[in-house]
């Protein structure tokens, strides 16, 4: 296909977008939606290459792989191999497994999937993932597998003139099918083909439908077209549901620039626009690596520009010494594809993962203990040690008749409470009852009233992570619970959030109308800025004092203030008669924090929950402060 320096031009626009945006939001809260621009672009060149063979009876679907894998492959090979080289370096064991794997999701064109099942977008785990990014082009690379196929398979039953009317049917019901998803699964939404197939489909309608109108008309066409992108870049937010309705803005307006076709164009023309557009595949291959590092290392903003020109050198190298390589793309045998070089360039970086995924040890130099510390995870401390008894206890609706009828509220808080209080050993003479509530509902007793003035300011629901009616289940079925009334120890122990205090003062006055002689404990937090693994690596390799250094990282950030929190219970525990437990005194104290037992077990297996041991460890320090009257426990022999 003849080159274009609009589409040139346009690429520069969408990675300018998408790069900003990463970069600091704040410039461009909308630049996420130059990918869409991408995905526009990708389809009306792929449409052009696919129906042009076709109509020219010389369309081979393998000679079209071959040159998509080498114009794709070699560069994300680059950037994965720098990548495990790096972690290699650079990260602690558990962020280098998970790098290796998701080199290996990225070389094999099915990161998509993979962030699919792990987390949001624009969650805040997503910006500890080094190749998040390489997820557009896992859907690109599907979407670039399954297409010709299709159309190869249709266009031996009809015409090529009613092709063309299929794939625009195939783009509207694409659309509207990622309406729907955006607003019921918005994960999946946005990171799976489905939902963004008919974006690349669209660019082919641009291929297929080719307008003819006076260069006046050109120029109103394209300008409309570059203000619906840009337009986009500072309308939409991460807040909307993406790619829904909202997504029409940069896709009509890739759409418009494609057909306007203006190769004079001022904007996409010039000589800046040329050159990033020629850079753009690598630049964006090589701008999100470094603003994970600036957000990993906690960099000042100063680091934004720099990683914003190092993006640009990066991606004009890439460029020059690696997308222009030229490698073998026409075979005249099936046989002799086998020759293909960037089928071992794949086989290579995902031998190099897999190593790293699966035996991450070999590349660590340190006593097998401090391995196991700082590996240790939910999965390998008992994935279900934490919510075992918790969910177990849930199912009872009617306290024993004993002495101490304990009612504990909460999320996975509340089971690492509860197990702190079972493996120190409770008597007979205690019954226990849980109800579970999720941490992202983040308050646990409230009207209806309340609790929808609650849902407005709590992110989770929306951002989409939470649906409100599965915290309007589970609050309701709280307020409703006789068990309230029964309970004479009421225990409530969640992740708490900031923004969320002035509610969850709220319910716990809730709570006290529904019993007033209950003994009430509001757990706090017992958070750190990062997981205790990475507290311990650290020290370890700097040969610095662990306690000490976890003291430090005692949790201070947008998630929770642990200062902060502990501050406001103790305001309000006598207003409300409640008595606060702060769970951080039990671990810190002298400037230090117990992270690590005195034979190197790890209390903690992430930043807020504890293990076994830290179970066993809290529930002794709980035992010895008399918080709970003697008899509540097992008597020792």
């Amino acid at each position: 296909m003849q080159f274009r320096k609009d589409i040139n031009g346009l690429r520069a626009l969408a990675v300018i977008g998408v790069v900003l945006f990463h970069f600091n939001a704040t410039w461009l809260p909308g630049g996420f939606a130059g990918v869409d621009v991408f995905f526009v672009i990708s389809g009306f060149l792929m449409t052009g290459i696919i129906f042009k063979g076709i109509e020219q009876k010389n369309f081979s679907i393998m000679r079209f792989y071959v040159a998509r894998a080498n114009r794709i492959i070699p560069a994300l090979a680059v950037l994965c191999f720098v990548m495990l080289l790096f972690g290699w370096l650079y990260l602690p064991p558990l962020d280098y497994q998970l790098l290796g794997k998701h080199a290996l999701s990225s070389i094999s064109f099915l990161s998509n999937i993979t962030y699919w099942t792990e987390a949001g977008y624009f969650d805040a785990a997503s910006h500890e993932k080094w190749l998040l990014h390489t997820w557009s082009l896992s859907v690109e690379w599907q979407f670039y597998i399954i297409y010709p196929l299709v159309l190869v398979f249709i266009h031996k039953f009809t015409t090529i003139k009613l092709m063309n009317y299929l794939i625009i049917a195939a783009t509207f019901l694409g659309f509207v099918f990622c309406v729907f998803a955006s607003f019921n699964w918005p994960n999946a939404a946005y990171y799976l083909l489905p939902t963004r197939a008919w974006e690349m489909m669209i660019g082919g309608v641009a291929y297929l439908f080719p307008i003819v109108i006076s260069n006046k008309k050109k120029i109103i066409l394209e300008r409309l077209g570059l203000i619906l992108i840009i337009g986009s870049y500072f309308i939409v937010t991460k807040e909307d549901a993406w790619p829904g309705y909202a997504a029409l803005l940069p896709v009509l307006g890739a759409f418009f620039v494609i057909l306007a076709a203006r190769d004079e164009s001022f904007v996409t023309g010039n000589v800046v626009f040329q050159k990033i557009g020629a850079w753009s595949y690598s630049i964006y291959l090589w701008h999100w690596p470094l603003v994970v590092g600036i957000y990993y290392y906690t960099l000042n903003d100063i680091y934004i520009f720099l990683g914003i020109a190092l993006s640009i050198l990066l991606g004009f190298l890439s460029n020059r010494f690696i997308e222009q390589i030229k490698f073998k793309k026409d075979f005249s045998k099936i046989r002799a594809y086998l020759k293909c070089k960037p089928i071992y360039i794949v086989l290579g970086i995902s031998v190099f993962s897999l190593v790293v995924f699966g035996k991450t040890r070999y590349f660590y130099n340190m006593p097998d203990d401090i391995y196991k510390a700082v590996t240790i995870t939910s999965t390998t401390n008992n994935s279900d040690y934490t919510f075992d008894k918790l969910r177990e206890l849930e199912g009872k609706t009617t306290f024993k008749d004993v002495k101490y009828k304990l009612l504990i509220i909460g999320d996975s808080q509340s089971g690492g409470f509860l197990n702190s209080l079972l493996e120190t050993g409770l008597s007979n003479d205690v019954d226990v009852i849980s109800r579970i509530v999720a941490a992202r509902c983040q308050v646990f007793a409230l009207d209806e009233e309340m609790l929808n003035r609650s849902f407005k300011i709590n992110d989770n629901i929306s951002n989409g992570y939470i649906a409100k009616e599965r915290c309007q289940e589970q609050i309701s079925t709280i307020q409703a619970d006789e068990a309230l009334e029964k309970a004479d120890i009421i225990v409530v122990s969640m992740f708490w959030k900031d923004q969320s205090l002035p509610y969850v003062f709220k319910s716990i006055e809730n709570i006290r109308s529904r019993n007033k002689n209950a003994k009430i404990y509001i757990i706090g937090g017992k958070s750190f800025n990062r997981s205790a693994q990475d507290i311990i690596y650290e020290s370890y390799y700097e040969n610095t004092d662990i306690g000490a250094t976890a003291y430090k990282e005692i949790a201070n950030n947008d998630s929770a203030k642990i200062d902060f929190q502990k501050s406001e219970f103790i305001k309000y525990q006598k207003v409300l008669n409640f008595s606060f437990i702060n769970i951080m005194d039990f671990f810190c104290f002298s400037g230090k924090c117990t992270i690590l037992s005195t034979k190197n077990e790890p209390l903690y297996f992430d930043d807020t929950h504890i293990t076994e041991f830290g179970a066993k460890y809290l529930g002794a320090k709980i035992k010895e402060s008399n918080y709970f009257p003697k008899d509540f426990y097992t008597k020792e022999k």
